[in-house]
Parts: structure tokens; sequence; C-alpha cells
């Protein structure tokens, strides 16, 4: 498994990341962070851990660069611009694609918080690049029209508890037109703090993106909708 520290060049930015790619790595999952959040996320973190066990390779980014991040802290520029975040998104995309060892495997575009309206934003601007979409106690409303134009299937994973985030991926849902499911995890609030919930959210991202890539392979005949 080869694992690096990688500078990822978007929008005019230089976005610092973690590649961590497995040996036969059958696809590459891209998290796409929220505002006030990093690349350090224990939750992602302990995510893209549980995705590296599947054979799949991660790349957590930050999508705003240091000094935005403090800009952002006092002004709240940019935690709700989903168009910033979702070019900076497309332009990793672009750059996993280009780039030895990971050249050619699928793309996976896992999302928290307003993270999960820009991949989604991502997916429907570039169609034929995305295998899934995945988000986790994400804001996908914030994807706006881009919803109904998303083609690859979507998973969403919201908190029982997390009542308000629930109800917007409810809505979310309804708009799109991709084969979608949501799961909810019982008991569980937005950050999925409580004993047991991540690796929940875990299993469920891992079992969804086995699913997608078999069905891809024409191996595991339809998703579920």
């Amino acid at each position: 498994m080869k694992s690096e520290t990688v500078v990822v060049p978007a929008d005019g930015a230089a976005l610092p990341g973690d590649l961590v790619v497995p040996e036969s790595a059958r696809a590459v999952v891209l998290f796409a962070h929220g505002s006030g959040s990093s690349r350090h996320s224990p939750r992602n973190q302990a995510v893209a851990a549980a995705l590296r066990e599947a054979a799949l390779g991660t790349l957590l980014i930050d999508l705003l660069t240091a000094e935005e991040e403090r800009r952002d802290v006092v002004t709240a520029e940019h935690r709700f611009d989903v168009a910033l975040l979702g070019r900076r998104l497309v332009a990793a995309m672009e750059w996993l694609g280009a780039r030895p060892g990971t050249r050619g495997l699928p793309i996976i575009l896992f999302g928290a918080s307003t993270g999960a309206a820009a991949a989604l934003r991502a997916a429907a601007e570039h169609p034929d690049h995305v295998l899934t979409v995945v988000s986790r106690g994400g804001r996908p409303d914030l994807a706006g029209d881009a919803l109904p134009g998303v083609r690859a299937p979507v998973l969403l994973v919201v908190g029982g508890n997390d009542a308000q985030v629930l109800r917007l991926n409810e809505e979310a849902a309804r708009q799109l037109q991709a084969p979608n499911t949501l799961r909810v995890i019982p008991g569980a609030t937005h950050l999925f703090e409580e004993p047991g919930a991540l690796e929940q959210v875990a299993d469920a991202v891992r079992e969804w993106c086995t699913e997608c890539l078999g069905a891809a392979s024409g191996d595991e005949g339809q998703l579920r909708g």
C-alpha cells in the first residue's frame, strides 16, 4: 500500500492531500470535506481506512487553502460556495485521471456536509468520470438544480437523530433521477459520535461501493433504487 502527501493544483490553488493506493486498487475514493473540517477529519479518516481494506484507494484533500480557511472563519465567504468547491473537486478528479497509479481507476466521490453538494455538482457536470457519489451527514440539497442531472448512483447516509439534515436529504433524494438509497443510522446524530455509529457508516459505504463496482463490471446486476 503506497501512501504519500501530495499537492493538487485546482482552480488556481495548491491543495494539500493524502493519497493512499493499495496494491491492485479497484477504484479511488475522493473525499470532499465540509466547512470547518479538513483532510484530517477523524470521521473521514476512519471511513477511508475501512475502504482501503476493500482495495479502494483514497485521496483526502482540503478544498480550501489555509489562508481561505482562516478568512472563512471570519467572513463565511467560502463555506457555502458550492460552485467553488465543485470546481476544485473536478480539478482533483482530472489530476487523479492523469496520474500514474490512479489513471484509469473508477472515481468514487465521498462528500460530508457541504462537500456532499460539491460532489453531486461535480458528478452532474462529469457523468462519465464518476462511478458513484456517497454523502455522509451531507447537505445534498445545496447542489440545487444539479441534482436531476446526476447520473451516477447516490448513497445518502444520515443519522436517525439528525432530524433537520435527514429531512433535507429526503427532499434531495426526491429530486435525484439516478438510482439512490437513503441509509439512516438509528440513534446517530450529525457527527456519528455514538458508539458503533461510525462503524455502521463505514460498513454501509464499503458495501455500497463494492456493489457499484460489481454492477459496473456486470457481475451483480442492477443497483437497488
